[in-house]
C-alpha cells in the first residue's frame, strides 16, 4: 500500500480549490453560474463576486481544503501502516 505525502497532497488540494474559487468568480462576471455563486457565498464566510470578496474567498477555500486533505492522508496513511 502506497503512502501519500500528506503536504503535497494538501497543497495541490488548496491549490485547486482556490483557482475553481476564482473561475466562479469569472463565470459569474459573464453571467453565467450565478446560482452556484449565491450557494458560495451561502457555504463561505468571506465569499462574495467582488476582486477582494474572491481573493478573501480563496484564501478561505485554500485554507480549509488543505487543513481537511492533510488530514485525509494522515488518517489514510495511519490505516496503511497497521498490519
Amino acid at each position: 500500500m502506497s503512502k501519500f505525502d500528506a503536504n503535497k497532497l494538501a497543497l495541490a488540494g488548496a491549490i485547486t480549490a482556490a483557482l475553481c474559487m476564482m473561475l466562479l468568480s469569472i463565470l459569474n462576471g459573464l453571467g453565467l453560474y450565478q446560482g452556484a455563486t449565491n450557494q458560495m457565498m451561502s457555504w463561505h464566510m468571506y465569499y462574495s463576486p467582488t476582486v477582494g470578496g474572491t481573493v478573501s474567498g480563496m484564501v478561505e477555500a485554500a485554507v480549509i481544503t488543505y487543513v481537511v486533505l492533510f488530514v485525509f492522508a494522515w488518517v489514510y496513511n495511519a490505516l496503511g501502516a497497521k498490519k
